[in-house]
């Protein structure tokens, strides 16, 4: 059985580093645009009910500082290896892994307009989307290489730590993005539900993997 551990980031396989940089590239390039650039690319609950739709994707590609967007890259890192793995490491296989982030960024954008749909406060980062890819790679973890059970044992446990960890967030308030938005940390737990739900379906469209439906 191969060690379902992170690797370093020097043996990342390429999408997940891709994911990385769709994190720290923007960062950089926005630092010197001022708050108004950040809210401007923000997903605002409110605003998308009335019809703004692009802040559920372009949220994914905004921070709020060098601690929320380093944080994320590097789970990006630790979470997108294996998915990327196990999805293919060509361009098919990138391509796929590409949009299962996407739409795990997207359902947790959802989910949280949907919980607080008469919100104003800018919610930004890809916190949501890297949840998917963690409870993607979570049902990779039991059966590495291939897709294994919804309920299986390191889903459960790493679900139970992730919703620990985001009440947690919750109380505290908003430490990783240094009060530049708030702590989405609903659409994080959306998000992880959407990644452990959709890697099956995405996995066979990749095509070629194995997948234990028990």
């Amino acid at each position: 059985m191969s060690d379902p551990r992170p690797e370093p980031i020097f043996n990342a396989p390429w999408p997940a580093l891709v994911a990385a940089a769709s994190i720290l590239v923007p960062h950089v390039l926005l630092l010197g645009a001022g708050p108004e650039a950040v809210y401007a690319l923000a997903l605002e609950p409110k605003a998308f009910w009335r019809g703004d739709w692009t802040g559920v994707v372009t949220m994914l590609f905004v921070h709020g500082g060098w601690i929320h967007a380093l944080t994320n890259a590097a789970f990006a890192l630790a979470f997108g290896a294996p998915v990327a793995r196990l999805l293919g490491l060509n361009g098919r296989g990138g391509g796929i892994f590409f949009l299962f982030y996407l739409a795990c960024g997207v359902i947790s954008g959802l989910g949280f307009a949907a919980i607080h749909p008469e919100s104003l406060d800018p919610v930004v980062g890809a916190s949501g989307a890297i949840s998917g890819l963690m409870g993607a790679a979570a049902r990779t973890m039991d059966t590495p290489g291939r897709v294994g059970p919804i309920l299986g044992p390191r889903v459960i446990s790493l679900g139970l730590g992730w919703l620990i960890v985001n009440l947690l967030m919750a109380i505290t308030g908003g430490i990783l993005t240094l009060g530049t938005g708030a702590i989405a940390w609903e659409a994080h737990l959306v998000g992880f539900v959407a990644g452990v739900l959709m890697i099956g379906v995405f996995a066979r469209w990749a095509g070629g993997q194995a997948f234990d439906p028990h």
